[in-house]
């Protein structure tokens, strides 16, 4: 699928609040719409995925969404817990959007089991007024751990903390 099968667009409402970018973004992950999700990044956007992965431009964005949307996340549900901003002056902001999920299926079909993250959004006024995000982050969350240990080819979540070695015995 190259740019001209899916042209994405820049979103055709504006948005006057950088808050209301990680909202249209839950909106557009519960319809399952990548267009509309590609819609509130800029042309030239980045998106690093939960997982690392990182796309360069709107386009990629909406068809790694779209793929998502086809395969993983099809009845997948979102929900906005916290959506916190911070301006950087008038023209530019970071958005934190701490979210829950659940619907996603794994890659036999068949349910998973919920998960929750943060999104987060650096978006920058447009000359219009309105907001876009440039670049976005999405974490999962992972709870009871502080960071992650390489051990091989896997990653596993630990802590350092005394009471969760305690536990964990």
């Amino acid at each position: 699928m190259g740019a001209a099968a899916h042209p994405a667009q820049e979103a055709t409402t504006m948005l006057t609040d950088p808050a209301q970018v990680a909202d249209g973004f839950a909106a557009a992950w519960n319809d399952a719409d990548a267009d509309s999700v590609a819609a509130l990044f800029a042309a030239d956007a980045d998106f690093v995925n939960v997982v690392g992965l990182r796309w360069t431009t709107r386009e990629q964005i909406r068809a790694n969404h779209a793929y998502g949307f086809r395969h993983m996340f099809s009845d997948a549900r979102m929900t906005l817990e916290d959506v916190t901003v911070r301006r950087l002056g008038d023209d530019a902001a970071v958005v934190h959007a701490a979210w829950r999920m659940s619907g996603q299926v794994d890659p036999a079909g068949e349910r998973a089991g919920d998960r929750s993250g943060v999104l987060t959004f650096t978006v920058a006024r447009r000359p219009d007024g309105g907001w876009l995000a440039v670049s976005a982050q999405n974490t999962d969350r992972v709870p009871g751990a502080q960071t992650h240990v390489a051990t091989g080819a896997r990653l596993d979540p630990k802590s350092y903390s005394p009471r969760a070695q305690r536990r964990a015995r």
